[in-house]
């Protein structure tokens, strides 16, 4: 782990597939991120108001119809970064979401990093979330 660039940021992935959850969770790990993973709605919820993060990636579709939607605006309202990852692109995004970053799936780690590091700010360490 020579080159982490992501090391000490803490992350939180919402993703329904417990397949593609592993798989992203990897990918943050091999960047130098501790990962925290919700994969149901309620979890993901839960996790946003109490848990310490420095940028977020959510799912859109959490299967059983639930949207990511309630998450993003926990941490919006918190000021914590994020972005959306779906197969759908950003047709799949609610209208108020539309200028979100977007991973479309599948996606490679070199993508991921790239968007990570432009959503967060340089040097600003986890709790610290200033008002938005």
């Amino acid at each position: 782990m020579a080159n982490a660039p992501l090391r000490g940021r803490r992350a939180l992935v919402v993703e329904d597939e417990s397949l593609v959850a592993m798989l992203v969770e990897d990918m943050l790990l091999d960047l130098g991120a501790k990962v925290e993973v919700a994969m149901r709605l309620c979890e993901a919820v839960r996790q946003a108001r109490e848990g310490v993060f420095d940028f977020a990636i959510l799912d859109v579709n959490l299967g059983d119809g639930d949207r990511s939607d309630a998450v993003a605006d926990v941490l919006a309202a918190r000021c914590i970064p994020f972005v959306f990852a779906t197969g759908y692109g950003e047709r799949g995004l609610a209208a108020r979401y539309l200028a979100v970053p977007t991973l479309q799936k599948p996606y490679y780690q070199h993508d991921l990093e790239l968007l990570i590091e432009r959503i967060l700010p340089a040097g600003r360490p986890s709790a610290d979330h200033e008002a938005c």
